[in-house]
């Protein structure tokens, strides 16, 4: 009676990673009641049988049964075994990076819709969430289209922190300088309750956001609201709610830097602070990270990545040129006959 009040998110999931997740948690645990269960009604059983007054056959020169044997190597072996296949199986097919294949059990992924991309952010002590194909950002707050495939990008500004939403995905760390990637989808219309799994500091305790899962249109609507009634994030805005504070309430801007996360990534949001493209090369927007010793020398840029002063703008790149942050080292290639060089 005591429980019955207890939250039951995980095992009541709004999306289908959750739900596969949930359904792990079922099958591990039925494979083990296999074992618990018996061995606690044949404790019950052995002390009433074999009880001293009772007639039980005794036998202090017993050492050996092969069926017994059998039975107390078997049975466990067997289920540690179906316990290692279930635990390989799921980790390959559940792997946050792995692009989802389909949107629920009954429904594959339809190849013409394109994921909607996320930007997640854990500052001290909130979270801080950019649409950058919609051009907005909230702050504690995330709302997402039903049964539309969800591919997140997390990074933090200072402390390491668990992206945890009970009811959509597994837990996934953000850690700065670095970026992770989660692919999700939520099922169910509904509010749910996301937080910081990860104890990051005083402010942990209330680092949580709201999940809405909302239909197409609610999701269009919600999107134009926020662009007609919020503000702008921009640097010195971010700088700003970068500061560590506690119970931030819902905040929501109509207009995002679309430079932001990268400069937050490679940490360089302050005007005039190099970025860490020569110390850390940045990850591929699809898929894991890829190191720079697998490129191809034309493909390894060198340069200073600094945030522009405010009022200053970034010339374009050239046509045919595109902005490459892998040069944590250049190799460049020399001419036959002659030895590499390496330039730090």
């Amino acid at each position: 009676m005591l429980l019955s009040s207890c939250s039951r998110a995980v095992l009541d999931p709004a999306g289908d990673i959750a739900a596969q997740q949930r359904d792990i948690i079922y099958i591990s645990t039925a494979l083990m009641l296999l074992i618990i269960v018996p061995v606690m009604v044949l404790i019950v059983v052995f002390a009433l049988r074999y009880r001293k007054g009772k007639g039980a056959k005794y036998d202090p020169n017993f050492d050996h049964s092969t069926a017994l044997e059998l039975v107390i190597w078997s049975a466990p072996l067997l289920i540690i075994i179906c316990l290692g296949a279930l635990t390989w199986w799921s980790t390959h097919l559940l792997d946050p990076f792995r692009p989802l294949d389909r949107v629920s059990a009954t429904k594959a992924v339809d190849p013409k819709v394109k994921p909607l991309v996320i930007q997640v952010v854990s500052l001290d002590w909130k979270w801080l969430f950019i649409y950058p194909e919609q051009g907005v950002a909230t702050v504690n707050e995330l709302v997402l289209p039903v049964d539309r495939p969800v591919r997140f990008d997390l990074t933090s500004t200072n402390m390491m922190n668990t992206f945890y939403a009970p009811t959509l995905a597994g837990m996934i760390y953000t850690m700065p300088g670095m970026r992770s990637t989660l692919h999700a989808v939520i099922n169910r219309e509904g509010t749910y309750d996301g937080l910081s799994a990860n104890y990051s500091g005083a402010g942990f305790s209330h680092m949580r956001f709201k999940l809405h899962g909302v239909k197409d249109d609610g999701f269009a609507t919600w999107v134009a609201g926020v662009r007609a009634r919020g503000v702008a994030l921009d640097t010195d805005r971010y700088l700003e709610l970068e500061k560590p504070s506690q119970r931030v309430p819902v905040m929501r801007f109509s207009q995002v830097d679309g430079d932001l996360f990268r400069r937050i990534l490679q940490r360089c949001t302050k005007p005039g602070t190099p970025c860490m493209t020569g110390m850390h090369g940045s990850q591929p927007e699809e898929g894991k990270p890829e190191g720079a010793v697998f490129k191809e020398g034309q493909e390894k840029k060198g340069g200073e990545s600094v945030t522009p002063q405010p009022g200053s703008q970034s010339p374009p790149p050239a046509a045919g040129q595109h902005h490459d942050h892998h040069s944590s080292l250049n190799l460049n290639h020399a001419a036959p006959g002659t030895a590499r060089v390496a330039a730090a």
